[in-house]
């Protein structure tokens, strides 16, 4: 604990002192120490930036960087008081004096300000515009990284944990690069401070030697420019360390170690550049006049080094080990030609210049994340989709890839070689080619993978080929859950909640429902875009409704009832949920309309009066995603299952939801009233 409050307070506590530097005289013995911890701190800072792996991991940098030029700075004033009032500042400032100066006044102000101008023109100046570009792009790439987050999300390829951390780095990251822009100017104003107090110090020294020390103008000169040459490179080396620090931090990308391993290894990792530098620079020693031995050296170093590097290796084709790896080994067996000619449930088949997608040497991870949607799908909606067979099919066309259900292709898209997907509207300035995003029919284009970056600064999400595939295949499943859900999966439910819930199940099944009937209301539920999660409430209001009637729409309106919150849930935005309803009078002549039917209750209208309501109805909800509103469309509950079948060919995207379900809703608001007048009139103008 004491350690815990000691690390709280060390760095406050130090900012103060700093503070009272500026202020209260140092005696010369306290100087040479801070000036060592100064030095030493430098170094500790500059080799911190070299062994990060990436720059968040050093997070805390800008703030090192402000508080270590504060404290460099404090140290100026306190060997300033002292060179101008004693003519001493301690022996780390008169020893480094003379090591610079030596015998030549002019050699060692000629030195001093080649450092100033190393560390002012040149690190300081490019740390200082690095970190302002950096920051500008990470800023303005910030909505295209968390729209990526978003589309691994709802690919299944991660969790909302993964999401939320991703996010926190995006974030993270995004303060960094602008606390960086903010903190580089504190370097270069450092620089700026450090040559004007030399000056001071040595126009200010050569004063007060000659009027109150009583010196010759040249031992004025020869005392003053010593410790003023002293005090600007005891201050300029822990400086120029912090802007090499600096310039390391804000150039450094992410890698898999250190900055110092992955530098060394990415020079030495090919033998062939090694091997033209080490010749090229033996070559030299054959121009006339140049030394030997020194061209020799390194040029033997350089190869030597390229017999250890390894030489490219031709290494089989990505499409032939995944096609092997994907395409399933003959069998002639019974058993085998039994397994082969069973229809799956779902299946993904691949152009043959897709295969890279499923390759792991190449780093394809379709088949992780086809697992991964298999997980989301069953969080969130409650089914276990069943094992997705992925193959290749040399039928297809290049870049095309296949979804079947039961062996009937419903859905196809294309996912070219090297492209990646950006959807927005501003993408006119991209090169690529044109196309639609399969699930939301969203603009899109298909541009090459290394203009990612370009695309994501111009506001367009970018998505790669595998997470396209993905989601178009979780849209499938999601729309198609219905038909997946076989009875075998009905059973399999059914154990899972009768070993939390025993007498939920036996008093439901097989004494009121059979199997069958439960998954018809299942199948029914998901096809109207209900989750079955709760399946302990499912099967309460089974039973409750099947000891009066056995007829599906009943038994589905009755299991609607029981999650009527948790179907209004995902239709509510800001607390509201927008509807479209119909006139109380159209709604009444629709009752005495219903009619009982094999399919189901029907509403029998005549058939220009259904087709501009269903017309009506459609317009409507147009008109409200125009903007920006998603609708459900209400009725009575007597009518719901019906509407549903009446306006479902037309717009299947739309909800259909009873009054009753929309008990609880924060605030309900109207998106639209469907009226017979003005369906007719809708229909009229159609037709005119």
């Amino acid at each position: 604990m004491g350690l815990k409050r000691l690390t709280q307070l060390g760095v406050p506590v130090g900012i103060v002192m700093i503070v009272v530097m500026l202020v209260v005289p140092l005696p010369a013995v306290l100087l040479d120490l801070l000036i060592a911890a100064n030095i030493t701190g430098g170094l500790l800072v500059l080799l911190t930036a070299m062994f990060v792996v990436r720059p968040l991991d050093f997070a805390s940098f800008p703030a090192v960087l402000l508080v270590m030029t504060l404290f460099r700075l404090a140290l100026n004033v306190s060997a300033t008081r002292l060179v101008l009032v004693d003519g001493y500042a301690g022996k780390v400032i008169e020893t480094f004096g003379h090591f610079v100066v030596g015998g030549s006044l002019i050699v060692g102000l000629i030195i001093f300000a080649i450092l100033l101008v190393i560390q002012f023109m040149v690190i300081t100046k490019g740390a200082e515009r690095v970190a302002e570009v950096g920051a500008r792009f990470t800023l303005d790439a910030m909505p295209g990284k968390q729209m990526a987050i978003d589309a691994d999300l709802n690919s299944g390829l991660i969790d909302e944990d993964e999401a939320r951390r991703r996010r926190a780095e995006v974030h993270a990251e995004a303060d960094f690069y602008g606390a960086m822009d903010g903190a580089s100017k504190f370097v270069k104003g450092d620089a700026i401070a450090a040559i004007i107090i030399t000056v001071v110090n040595l126009l200010g020294g050569f004063a007060i030697g000659m009027t109150q020390m009583g010196l010759s103008p040249a031992d004025a000169i020869s005392t003053y420019s010593l410790l003023s040459v002293g005090d600007g490179l005891v201050s300029q080396i822990p400086a120029l360390l912090m802007s090499v620090a600096t310039g390391l931090i804000v150039t450094r990308s992410a890698g898999e170690g250190d900055m110092g391993s992955d530098i060394i290894r990415q020079m030495t990792a090919r033998k062939l550049p090694l091997q033209v530098a080490g010749f090229a620079a033996m070559t030299i020693c054959l121009i006339p006049g140049l030394p030997k031995i020194p061209f020799l050296l390194t040029g033997g170093v350089l190869l030597l080094i390229s017999t250890r590097a390894e030489s490219e290796k031709p290494t089989k084709s990505a499409a032939e080990a995944a096609v092997a790896e994907v395409t399933s080994r003959t069998d002639d067996s019974p058993e085998g030609l039994a397994a082969e000619i069973q229809v799956d449930p779902l299946g993904l088949e691949l152009s043959a210049d897709l295969i890279d997608l499923v390759d792991t040497t190449s780093g394809g991870d379709l088949l992780e994340r086809v697992k991964a949607l298999r997980r989301k799908v069953a969080a969130e909606i409650g089914v276990v989709v069943p094992p997705v067979r992925t193959r290749d099919n040399l039928e297809l066309p290049a870049r095309t890839y296949a979804i079947k259900l039961f062996d009937v292709e419903v859905a196809r898209g294309e996912a070219p070689h090297g492209c990646v997907l950006a959807i927005g509207d501003m993408l006119g300035s991209l090169p690529g080619e044109p196309t639609r995003e399969p699930v939301f029919g969203l603009e899109a284009k298909w541009i090459p993978s290394e203009l990612r970056s370009q695309a994501e600064l111009s506001g367009a999400t970018v998505v790669d080929r595998a997470a396209v595939i993905t989601t178009h295949l979780a849209e499938v499943v999601s729309t198609h859950a219905g038909r997946l859900l076989g009875r075998e999966d009905v059973k399999m439910l059914t154990e899972v909640v009768k070993r939390s819930h025993p007498n939920v199940v036996e008093e439901l099944t097989p004494a009121m429902l059979s199997l069958g009937e439960v998954q018809r209301v299942l199948q029914t539920l998901l096809d109207e875009g209900v989750s079955i999660r709760d399946l302990v409430r499912i099967f309460e209001s089974l039973s409750l409704r099947a000891q009066a009637t056995k007829d599906l729409d009943s038994l589905v309106e009755a299991a609607r009832g029981a999650l009527g919150p948790a179907i209004v849930a995902p239709h509510v935005t800001d607390g509201t949920v927008h509807v479209i309803s119909f006139e109380p009078q159209f709604e009444q002549r629709m009752l005495e309309s219903l009619r009982p039917s094999d399919q189901g209750s029907m509403i029998v209208l005549d058939p220009l009066t259904a087709q501009a309501a269903v017309g009506s109805v459609a317009q409507l909800m147009v008109d409200a995603e125009n903007r920006g509103i998603r609708p459900v469309l209400v009725c009575a509950p007597q009518l719901r299952t019906a509407v549903r079948r009446l306006v479902h060919t037309a717009v299947d995207r739309l909800p259909v939801l009873a009054y009753t379900e929309l008990t609880g809703t924060a605030q309900v608001r109207s998106a639209g009233v469907v009226s017979t007048d003005a369906a007719h009139n809708q229909l009229m103008e159609a037709t005119a």
